[in-house]
């Protein structure tokens, strides 16, 4: 495969109205990535992809990212078996967010601790502010444990 090269960022008309693939990563050298199933539109997960992670994921049709807390890059589901298919990735007006529907490889799960997605909580707002968090499902589609071995450390997450 030929190097994927982004272009340099010029103007603001090049970068919102162009078909120019010009991404701005931030300070950090990352680019938020919000990914969601491409069946349902339900919200997997936010990732974080430096500019290797987006390559790979547009090269191989496969998400990758880059962990920030880890500071190493991975392939989505390598381990787990939980591999994201791209069905279609989008990039914001000004290319500092991107935006990929998937499909997950089986059970359909993208959260590490075992459930279908990352926001598996609710926040109570409003009259009910500081009441506990609601959990929006009710069982883990596979067992972190099993798959991972040994919980992370909370501080490494």
């Amino acid at each position: 495969m030929t190097q994927l090269k982004f272009q340099s960022r010029q103007t603001v008309e090049q970068v919102e109205e162009s078909t120019d693939l010009a991404p701005k990563f931030g300070d950090d050298g990352l680019l938020p990535c919000i990914t969601t199933d491409a069946a349902t539109g339900e919200v997997l997960m936010l990732g974080w992809m430096n500019a290797e992670a987006f390559r790979l994921t547009i090269k191989t049709g496969e998400a990758h990212y880059f962990s920030r807390a880890r500071r190493v890059l991975w392939h989505k589901g390598a381990t787990s078996g939980l591999i994201q298919k791209v069905v279609e990735a989008r990039i914001d007006d000004d290319q500092d967010a991107l935006w990929l529907r998937v499909d997950v490889t089986g059970s359909g799960a993208s959260c590490h601790v075992g459930y279908r997605s990352c926001f598996y909580r609710a926040v109570p707002h409003g009259a009910r502010a500081g009441d506990p968090l609601t959990f929006l499902e009710d069982h883990k589609t596979f067992d972190p444990l099993a798959v991972y071995g040994d919980a992370p450390n909370p501080t490494q997450l």
